[in-house]
């Protein structure tokens, strides 16, 4: 007997197959790239953490924490979705 999750990943697959979409296993190379993509979007993560920290801390006024937040909010957006796009394009979709 198969669970409620079996049932509907294979509903999925069957819709993923009549749509035309096949998901192939990646490459030892592909696997290795999105490793180093990952690593390199870490690595900008800590940078951009550090240099707010660094900022915050010499900061007392409210306005200019409130815009150092909000540019710290857009730099982590902008680092994740350039990470998700070389994923994506190493994985061909």
């Amino acid at each position: 007997m198969k669970s409620a999750y079996e049932l509907a990943m294979e509903r999925l697959r069957k819709k993923d197959a009549e749509e035309g979409r096949v998901d192939a296993p990646l490459t030892d190379e592909q696997r290795a790239a999105i490793a180093e993509v990952r690593a390199a979007a870490a690595a900008k993560t800590a940078e951009a953490e550090i240099l707010y920290r660094s900022k915050v801390a010499e900061t007392f006024d409210p306005a200019a924490l409130e815009e150092l937040a909000a540019n710290h909010r857009r730099d982590l957006a902008h680092i994740k979705d350039d990470e998700e796009r070389a994923v994506a394009k190493i994985r061909g979709a």
